[in-house]
């Protein structure tokens, strides 16, 4: 049995087409009719293959490459041997990756699992939702009464598509996805597994028995989010739970009801984000961080992995440790707690005053 391969270029692109893409300049001699069929690491790549090289610790694997051409940083091309062509550019990953998009466009977003195109047989969907023109439903599919789902959006086997939910267009709705109390826009992508749109954790406590709170708003997620498999979105209680356009959020995390995400931030496997929380534009979320409840997390702000935020974060600002505090004083605390394990006495020293420097 050969080895399957899931995904086969769409194109080839010549080393000169590469340049003109990434903004790369050829070395001298660089041959730019060559032509590029796919994308490795250096140590796989084969003379029709691209590589790159940003870090010197890989200056060993360049001299050995078989790759085809490699894109470089402009620190690093003298390194680059004579029988390696280079294409010399400031950011090579980046560009690497806008060469891998340009070849395998398919690989974006998901596809049909069925391979079919409009409503498939055994997918189930009610006379009254409305879908556009170029929507597929693969088979075991469920769209609800009154749902909505724009043009060229895919809902993969067993997806849920609860009454009355909005679906945009050239939207990826995956395998087993339960979607419900929720309005979706543009180009999303919600990977396998995910649960949008269900209660949010709401109970009033008592010696006599926990009240249920009614959970009574939606789940808005913008334009351009993706969100990886079996992560969980709460719906509203009070106000809508919102992930803003272009945020891109990992596999299993969890998101609970109230909360708002801005535009274009990042969140990280297995976060759990509580209820009421905000979260500005740009902001990031390292693996395993937790927030609590209300606390808000300002503009361009960076958590670091398995860190647990107790309060607001300034806009800009990197914390971590747990609780979460300013990274200078989490780094301060580390370097104390280290040296008292190795019985050096206490931490940094106390800075003096000026009046004690004279």
């Amino acid at each position: 049995m050969s080895e399957p391969f899931f995904f086969t270029p769409a194109t080839t692109l010549s080393l000169a087409e590469i340049a003109r893409l990434t903004g790369a300049e050829p070395a001298a001699g660089a041959p730019l009719d060559r032509v590029i069929r796919d994308v490795a690491t250096l140590d796989q790549a084969g003379p029709s293959d691209l590589a790159f090289l940003e870090n010197p610790r890989y200056l060993d694997e360049l001299s050995r490459s078989r790759a085809g051409a490699c894109l470089i940083a402009p620190r690093l091309a003298a390194a680059v041997p004579e029988h390696l062509p280079a294409l010399v550019v400031k950011d090579p990953h980046r560009a690497f990756v806008a060469v891998a998009r340009a070849l395998y466009p398919a690989a974006l977003k998901p596809a049909s699992l069925f391979g079919g195109q409009g409503v498939a047989p055994g997918a189930s969907v009610h006379p009254a939702a409305r879908l556009e023109s170029g929507v597929t439903v693969d088979p075991g599919a469920v769209v609800g009464p009154g749902a909505e789902i724009g043009a060229g959006t895919v809902i993969g086997p067993t997806a849920v598509i609860g009454p009355g939910v909005r679906i945009g267009r050239d939207c990826a709705i995956g395998a087993g996805v339960t979607l419900t109390h929720s309005l979706v826009g543009d180009r999303v992508i919600i990977h396998p597994g995910c649960r949008i749109g269900q209660d949010g954790f709401g109970f009033v406590m008592g010696p006599g028995g926990h009240q249920k709170v009614p959970q009574l708003r939606r789940v808005i997620i913008q334009n351009d989010v993706e969100i990886g498999a079996g992560t969980t979105i709460d719906r509203g209680g009070t106000r809508d739970t919102v992930i803003g356009e272009g945020t891109k959020i990992d596999n299993l995390v969890q998101i609970g009801h109230n909360v708002l995400i801005g535009r274009h931030c990042v969140i990280v496997a297995q976060v759990g984000i509580s209820g009421s929380t905000v979260l500005e534009d740009y902001v990031v979320l390292g693996a395993r961080s937790g927030t609590n409840n209300h606390v808000v997390i300002g503009q361009g702000a960076q958590v670091a992995a398995l860190s647990g935020v107790n309060s607001d974060i300034p806009p800009g600002q990197r914390w971590g440790g747990f609780p979460a505090k300013p990274a200078k004083a989490w780094m301060r605390e580390l370097r104390a707690i280290n040296r008292l394990s190795q019985g050096k006495g206490g931490g940094d020293k106390p800075e003096r005053s000026d009046d004690e420097k004279h």
